[in-house]
C-alpha cells in the first residue's frame, strides 16, 4: 500500500532550522535572530505576570483590548486591525484565504522566505521578480505579475538584506498591479526605519481596497517569545481572516504584554537609540576587519564573507561558534556567501568584531 504523502507544494518546503548553541553550559552570544537586545518592556512583563493568574481561561477571541491599544497607539481604525500569532500566522493565513491551486502569488528574490513557505502550504504558485542590487525592482514586480497573481508580498524594509525602498515606489507598485491582486505589506522592521520617505504602510491601506499591511510585537517590542503579530487592512480582508484564524490565536498573556508593551514610549525610545547608535558601529566595524556591509535600515546587518578558497562561510561559523557566537548563514536566500548578524549588546557587538578579526586575520 502507498504511503500517505502530502501535495507537491508541501514537500517543497524546508522546516525551519534556527543556529542552536550545543548544551554545554557555556554562556552563548546568540546574534542570529533579530531580537530585541534590551530585552521586553517591563511594563509589558507586569501584564504577563497579572494575566498568568488568568491562564485557565480561554483568551478573548474578539481581541479587544490589544485591538483597542493598537488602534489607540497607530491613530487607525480598530474594525480593521486583526492579531495573530506573529506576524507568520498572519502570512499564512491571508495566503490560505486568497491563493490556491493554479493561482500565483508575486514575490522579491531575496524577500522574507515565510513568503515561500506559506505559498507552497497553499498550494499556490511562487513568481519571483528579480532584485536590483538586493534592492525590491518594483518595475520588475509589476511587470511579473498578470491575471493568475492573487497576492504580493513585500517585506519593507527587507529581511535578510535590510534595504527598504520609499512609499513613492510602494504606491506605484500598487498602481501598477492587476486591480485583482491583494497587496500585502510585511512592515516587520518598521520601527526601526525613521527616514522621511519611508512609510509603514497605513495611509495605503487607508486609501486603498487591495492592501494588508503586517506589523509585529517581536522586534522593537521584544515579544518574540509571546508570537503576537497584527494586520490593519480593508474590511473584506480581515473577515476572511477572522473567518479561518483560530478563535483562541492569540494567548491571554500574549494579549496582555503586547497591549501593554504600546505603551510604553520609554522602551521603545530606548531600544531605537541603542540600534541607533549600535548599527553604524557594528558595521564600520564589520568592513574594517573585512566584510562587505550591505546598508541596513534594521536591527541587523547583511555581511558577505570575502572570497577566499580557504574560508568561505562556514569556516566564518564555525569559528564564531568556538568562541561561543551565533550568527544566521542566509544560503536559503540565494545569498551563499553572505551572513545576517542582529546587532547585540555593547559587549556581544565586541566580541563578536574580535572573533571575526581571528577568523578574517
Amino acid at each position: 500500500m502507498d504511503l500517505l504523502s502530502p501535495r507537491p507544494g508541501v514537500g517543497q518546503i524546508k522546516p525551519y532550522r534556527s543556529q542552536r548553541p550545543p548544551k554545554d553550559g557555556r554562556r552563548w552570544i546568540d546574534l542570529s535572530l533579530t531580537q530585541n537586545p534590551l530585552g521586553p518592556s517591563q511594563l509589558a512583563l507586569a501584564a504577563y505576570r497579572e494575566a498568568a493568574g488568568q491562564i485557565h481561561r480561554y483568551p478573548d477571541w474578539s481581541q479587544d483590548a490589544l485591538r483597542h491599544a493598537i488602534a489607540r497607539r497607530h491613530s487607525i481604525d480598530v474594525d480593521h486591525i486583526v492579531c495573530t500569532s506573529g506576524s507568520e500566522e498572519l502570512i499564512h493565513l491571508v495566503t490560505q484565504a486568497f491563493a490556491g491551486p493554479g493561482d500565483e502569488v508575486l514575490c522579491h528574490e531575496h524577500g522574507y522566505r515565510g513568503f515561500l513557505k506559506a505559498i507552497r502550504a497553499a498550494g499556490a504558485t511562487a513568481a519571483i521578480a528579480a532584485e536590483r542590487d538586493l534592492v525590491v525592482d518594483v518595475q520588475a514586480m509589476i511587470d511579473r505579475a498578470n491575471d493568475r497573481t492573487k497576492i504580493c508580498f513585500l517585506a519593507n524594509p527587507n529581511n535578510p538584506t535590510g534595504t527598504y525602498i520609499p512609499v513613492d515606489l510602494v504606491q506605484r507598485l500598487r498602481s501598477g498591479l492587476p486591480p485583482h491582486t491583494l497587496l500585502v505589506l510585511d512592515s516587520a522592521y518598521a520601527d526601526y526605519c525613521r527616514r522621511s520617505n519611508y512609510s509603514d504602510g497605513t495611509e495605503i491601506v487607508e486609501n486603498s481596497d487591495n492592501v494588508l499591511m503586517i506589523r509585529t510585537f517581536s522586534k522593537m517590542h521584544g515579544l518574540a517569545g509571546l508570537r503576537v503579530g497584527w494586520g490593519y487592512g480593508p474590511q473584506p480582508v480581515i473577515e476572511a481572516v477572522n473567518a479561518i484564524r483560530d478563535a483562541f490565536n492569540v494567548s491571554s498573556p500574549a494579549q496582555a504584554a503586547a497591549a501593554a508593551a504600546l505603551t510604553d514610549a520609554e522602551h521603545e525610545e530606548a531600544t531605537y537609540a541603542h540600534n541607533a547608535e549600535w548599527l553604524p558601529w557594528l558595521s564600520r566595524e564589520l568592513e574594517r576587519v573585512g566584510l562587505r556591509v550591505y546598508p541596513s535600515v534594521c536591527n541587523f546587518v547583511l555581511a558577505r564573507v570575502p572570497t577566499d578558497p580557504s574560508l568561505g562561510v562556514q569556516a566564518v561559523v564555525d569559528h564564531l561558534a568556538h568562541r561561543g557566537i551565533l550568527v544566521k548563514p542566509v544560503s536559503d536566500y540565494g545569498l551563499l556567501d553572505c551572513l545576517r548578524i542582529t546587532v547585540g549588546r555593547e559587549e556581544e557587538n565586541k566580541a563578536l568584531v574580535v572573533a571575526l578579526a581571528e577568523v578574517l586575520g
